[in-house]
This record gives C-alpha cells, sequence and structure tokens, in this order.
C-alpha cells in the first residue's frame, strides 16, 4: 500500500524554520515527494511528526529573560 502524504491542505513554509506551518515537511521533502521510495516516505512523515512535537514543546516553554 503507497506511504499517503501527510498534506493537509496548509501549505505557507515558514520562513524562521523551513518548515510547511501544516505537515512540517522541508520545501524539498514536499517537492520530492512524488519520487520517494516508501520507506524515504515514512522517514519523512517521521521527522515531520517530530518537528510538530519539538514546534508545540517551544510554544509552550516559557521565555526566559
Amino acid at each position: 500500500m503507497p506511504v499517503k502524504s501527510p498534506c493537509i491542505g496548509t501549505c505557507v513554509l515558514d520562513p524562521k524554520s523551513g518548515y510547511c506551518m501544516g505537515c512540517y515537511r522541508t520545501g524539498d521533502e514536499i517537492g520530492s515527494w512524488m519520487t520517494m521510495s516508501d520507506g524515504t516516505k515514512k522517514r519523512v512523515i517521521s521527522k515531520a511528526k517530530q518537528r510538530r512535537a519539538d514546534h508545540k514543546d517551544a510554544a509552550l516553554s516559557p521565555c526566559s529573560d
């Protein structure tokens, strides 16, 4: 069974991180998706999930002044 794209239709690349704010893939990962092997797609999805978790953790962390 093919690996489904994690795209949720919110295609905006954050200029600071370089990640899509919808799926947390990089522009290169998004552009290469159709030619990636299923194994590579699974690794990209895993990385994107970690990026999303890291982003949420950073957003919840108190600022240090």
